[in-house]
């Protein structure tokens, strides 16, 4: 951000950004830019990242989805991020990552459950009914559903989606960019998030089975022995509120300025993801 208060407030995701790259990456098997330099303040406010250049790859494009060998490539990327670090305890260790307690818990549920009307005031002529009622069902259980499933946890990226993606023209080829948001916590999240934003309701019910597989295909070929598909199947189920958490907070709390573009974005992405909570009946999976 140019803004200095700006930076000041963003200092916590730029020390994480510096922190993957420098602690974290070299211990995972995910495709990310190589990272020949980097250095922060003391305070965090300001920093220097040099990443190798990608070219020819591409970033993607949030409300244009993405075709299947893309998607299975990027879903096999987020495989790569989680197997190495899978329920590793010294993940904790890392102090940049701030693992999710109870008091963070609540600081992030008062922050979408105050965004969550503003988010369906600002796109009212145009946020279906259907939609907006999901975004205010997901504000009842945010809090719960961010302390869920504690016993399996990886090293999520949090924001893995198409605009944080680089495509090659090998399909299969996809780095993963913006390590702001990293944590400690459940990965089904991750797998969710993406597979659940890129697509429309009915491509997603055509992919989404045969996604899951290849990301659990790809955690075992990666040496996650014990874990199955059914359960990851459920982890995914669960971890589709992902969506309108970082698309409400990332509406309403940008420091960047709104634009066209940028609403585009973020109402493509709620329209599909509060589709996929439906479809998969994530609400009831939370509060039972």
């Amino acid at each position: 951000a140019g803004d200095e208060a700006a930076r000041a407030t963003s200092a916590h995701g730029y020390r994480k950004e510096i922190g993957f790259y420098t602690e974290l990456a070299p211990t995972l098997a995910v495709r990310t830019p190589t990272c020949w330099y980097a250095a922060i303040t003391d305070d965090g406010a300001n920093f220097t990242l040099l990443l190798e250049d990608l070219a020819p790859a591409v970033p993607g494009a949030q409300a244009n989805s993405c075709s299947l060998a893309n998607a299975t490539g990027a879903v096999r990327n987020l495989a790569a991020l989680h197997a190495p670090r899978w329920n590793d305890e010294s993940l904790r260790s890392h102090e940049f990552l701030s693992p999710l307690d109870e008091v963070v818990a609540e600081l992030y549920g008062a922050a979408y459950q105050a965004a969550a009307p503003q988010f369906v005031d600002r796109y009212a002529e145009v946020l279906a009914s259907e939609d907006a009622a999901t975004i205010g069902d997901c504000a009842d259980l945010i809090v719960a559903w961010l302390l869920d499933r504690p016993a399996l946890y990886a090293a999520p990226h949090g924001d893995d989606r198409l605009y944080n993606l680089m495509f090659s023209p090998d399909a299969a080829n996809v780095a993963a960019l913006d390590w702001q948001t990293v944590s400690v916590g459940p990965p089904g999240r991750d797998l969710a998030y993406f597979v659940g934003t890129t697509f429309d309701a009915a491509t997603r019910r055509e992919y989404e089975g045969r996604l899951v597989g290849e990301y659990h295909e790809r955690l075992v070929g990666l040496g996650v022995a014990d874990c199955r598909l059914e359960p990851c199947r459920e982890d995914y189920r669960a971890g589709q509120l992902q969506g309108p958490l970082i698309t409400v907070l990332g509406a309403i709390y940008a420091t960047a300025e709104r634009s066209a573009s940028a609403d585009r974005m973020f109402l493509t992405m709620a329209t599909r993801s509060c589709a996929a909570i439906r479809d998969l009946r994530s609400i009831e999976l939370i509060a039972r």
